[in-house]
């Protein structure tokens, strides 16, 4: 009885730590999240459907991904967005970098990422940025050069209807933060008790062998357990500062922290039926590489 009070004790304790170090980040990227999505929201994307009218070229790739990186929709309220550009007869590799860039980050991930310091924040942001941007020109040499189409739209004729109507807009913000809040919080919870239940039953040397050094295994064993883990963003910063913390190489977050978004199950679902097999068995294996070589490169630099 009294070794179980003492794991709780030990277990609470983590718990709390983890709370108080992390909470402070998750609140300024709700209240962030919130902010863009209800007064910034509309300008992100009539600004994307003018890239198209303009004579960018391949630089308009860049500014797709930027845009699909600020974008606070989930990959849900994404697609249909990106199938009324379509609609529009905007390029598919614009869409391909926005999407892939939409599916990586947001602004609300951006400030959870900054409880694990600026250098993974840097990291995250650059490596996010330049995957989105390769999608758009793998796209844009591979199929657009050919004719061929990337994207199957069919089946997301319209746009998610906008749940942010009250015309008074405090109170718009408002049931934005609740709802963010709802769909967020539980895995925010669960990320910081299995990063407790880790920093109590994993020894470092572990974490050491199993994710640290320059090792490609490590990064790739990262890449892997990213699929299975990643529920939502907000969770998983506090399982990747204890890793962090107890041996895991930058690389191998890195891997982590984009096979994990990348691949979450209903991201897949949605990109399942706008890619059709082909496309979709190309995006898992250019996600998985360019993870893979991101971690790599990454651990060599730091």
């Amino acid at each position: 009885m009294e070794v179980i009070e003492r794991e709780f004790i030990y277990l609470w304790y983590f718990i709390d730590v983890q709370f108080r170090q992390i909470f402070f980040y998750y609140v300024i990227g709700i209240l962030i999240g919130s902010f863009v999505s209800v007064f910034a929201k509309n300008k992100i994307y009539i600004i994307m459907s003018n890239i198209n009218q303009s004579k960018w070229g391949l630089f308009g790739i860049v500014i797709s991904c930027i845009l699909g990186i600020i974008s606070p929709l989930c990959m849900y309220g994404t697609i249909p967005i990106a199938a009324s550009f379509e609609k529009k007869g905007m390029r598919e590799d614009y869409i391909a970098s926005f999407c892939m860039a939409s599916i990586l980050l947001n602004p609300q991930l951006i400030i959870y990422s900054v409880a694990l310091g600026n250098m993974m924040v840097m990291i995250r942001v650059v490596s996010c940025t330049l995957c989105g941007i390769i999608a758009g020109l793998f796209v844009y040499i591979f199929y657009k050069k050919k004719n061929e189409k990337f994207f199957d739209f069919s089946k997301f004729d319209e746009p998610i209807k906008n749940r942010d109507i009250d015309s008074i807009l405090f109170i718009r913000y408002i049931k934005n933060v609740w709802r963010n809040i709802r769909a967020t919080f539980p895995y925010f919870i669960i990320g910081i008790v299995l990063s407790a239940i880790f920093q109590l039953h994993i020894k470092e040397e572990v974490m050491v062998s199993l994710f640290g050094g320059n090792k490609a295994w490590g990064v790739l064993m990262a890449a892997t357990i990213g699929v299975p883990l990643y529920v939502c963003g907000g969770g998983t910063i506090p399982l990747l500062r204890s890793w962090l913390s107890n041996g895991m190489s930058m690389g191998a977050a890195t891997s982590f922290m984009i096979t994990g978004p990348a691949t979450k199950i209903t991201n897949l679902g949605a990109l399942k039926i706008c890619l059709g097999i082909k496309n979709f068995i190309i995006y898992i294996i250019y996600t998985i590489l360019f993870s893979f070589v991101s971690g790599i490169i990454v651990n060599i630099i730091f």
